[in-house]
């Protein structure tokens, strides 16, 4: 048996695609509930006054942009705070795909910065929300295994 056979793969990509159609709803969710955070900036500036109320901080960035060093040290500088603060964080492998979910009408002017999305919890519990909590138990089971920033790739339609 190889390492490629090894029977947790196929659960893992199973667990990785139902996360990413969970995150996708997600989005769309606090989207219309106007929940979301987006920009680097924006962030830390809601991470800074109210931690309390962010329930999921997603990271993105393009190949491209994996060697932009400021951004990586606003990357580590994000994580940190979050693991500090009980905030599960996922770094989302395909930016173009969430720009789409989260700028639906953009026309040609440039996309906002969405290197970092925070997602707050809207004034209903969070825990009633099947998708949101899909994706808790995908953060703390990749916890489990030492992965603490799971990378999700978004489903493209």
């Amino acid at each position: 048996m190889t390492l490629e056979e090894l029977p947790g793969d196929h659960r893992t990509a199973g667990r990785m695609e139902q996360a990413g159609d969970a995150l996708e709803e997600v989005l769309s969710k606090a989207l219309s509930q106007r929940s979301l955070t987006l920009g680097v900036y924006e962030a830390a500036k809601l991470l800074n006054v109210d931690p309390d109320n962010v329930v999921l901080c997603l990271l993105a960035a393009d190949e491209e942009e994996a060697g932009d060093a400021a951004l990586q040290i606003h990357f580590t500088l994000i994580q940190a705070f979050c693991c500090e603060n009980d905030i599960n964080i996922l770094r989302v492998s395909n930016p173009a795909r969430l720009a789409q979910l989260l700028l639906p009408a953009a026309g040609p002017e440039p996309p906002a910065d969405l290197h970092c999305v925070l997602v707050t919890n809207p004034h209903a519990s969070q825990w009633k929300d099947p998708a949101l909590s899909q994706l808790m138990c995908f953060c703390r089971e990749s916890r489990y295994t030492d992965q603490w920033v799971p990378v999700i790739n978004l489903p493209e339609r």
